[in-house]
């Protein structure tokens, strides 16, 4: 007689074993990003900063208008995450399907000269997409792309092209939303907090009490992943691709780094090259 399995609930964690993961996505790569990835740090959070590389000399009449010189791209947004905004910020579903590619693929070329990394997410310029646009990145291997389009919902995305976040900081219900993330212990779902806007915002709005109260409120907790966008990418790219046995007592991990799942209530490791008994 065939020996009986029980069937068991194995569930994708974040690291660690956590459930929630927190990231936010700033756009332009203007002067107050010094300030704004200064309060990132010293709470221990990460972001993603979208970048204009053609507009990094152009004139502007507000001072903080104006774009952080590429020579400090790497040192100052060293441990956060580079994408491309396109060269010069065009209406990008506007423009022929030539011009898309060029926008992305030299946008995406200038970043990764200075920062020596793959650039492969990316934020559409003035929120505007189309199947166009979305082929076009696909074509020039971006792999996440935010919109502006609010689901004031944690839900993941079933479609990283069309990344909606939770919320712009500047949302009357930010506040309210962030509180109520925090307090969220069920288990059942994966769950996103993605917050998104301009660090210019901050400084023409005279309110940078918003993002620092914010900061202040969601460092440091045990059940909370703090992310790039496309770490998030990568790391739900890795748990895709993992192998359980059908009895489901071992799992395969054939990525180089590690995933964790969790077994019957006990979180486990499965690092990347291995099988690992559940």
């Amino acid at each position: 007689m065939a020996k009986s399995h029980k069937l068991r609930n194995i569930y994708t964690t974040f690291p660690e074993g956590r459930h929630k993961v927190l990231t936010l996505s700033y756009d332009d790569g203007k002067i107050p990003d010094r300030r704004l990835v200064e309060i990132f740090n010293d709470h221990g959070l990460k972001g993603t900063f979208n970048i204009n590389s053609g507009l990094e000399k152009r004139k502007f009449k507000n001072d903080y208008d104006e774009r952080i010189p590429s020579s400090e791209y790497k040192k100052l947004y060293k441990g956060h995450e580079v994408a491309s905004h396109t060269v010069l910020h065009p209406t990008i579903a506007r423009t022929p399907k030539e011009q898309m590619i060029r926008q992305i693929i030299e946008d995406r070329r200038a970043l990764e000269e200075v920062m020596g990394y793959t650039v492969r997410g990316f934020a559409y310029p003035n929120g505007s997409v189309s199947e166009d646009v979305r082929d076009a990145l696909k074509a020039c291997g971006i792999r996440h792309a935010r919109t502006v389009v609010s689901t004031r919902s944690y839900d993941m995305p079933n479609d990283y092209l069309t990344w909606n976040p939770t919320c712009h900081h500047g949302d009357p219900a930010f506040e309210d939303l962030y509180k109520d993330f925090i307090k969220v212990h069920k288990r059942q779902y994966l769950y996103m907090l993605y917050v998104w806007g301009h660090s210019y915002e901050f400084e023409k709005e005279d309110n940078w009490n918003i993002i620092e109260k914010f900061s202040k409120k969601i460092e440091n907790k045990s059940d909370i992943w703090y992310a790039t966008n496309i770490e998030i990418v990568d790391y739900m790219d890795r748990a895709e691709r993992l192998q359980v046995s059908v009895n489901g007592d071992f799992a395969y991990n054939p990525s180089a780094e590690s995933v964790w799942v969790e077994v019957d209530k006990k979180i486990i490791e499965l690092k990347g090259g291995a099988s690992t008994e559940l």
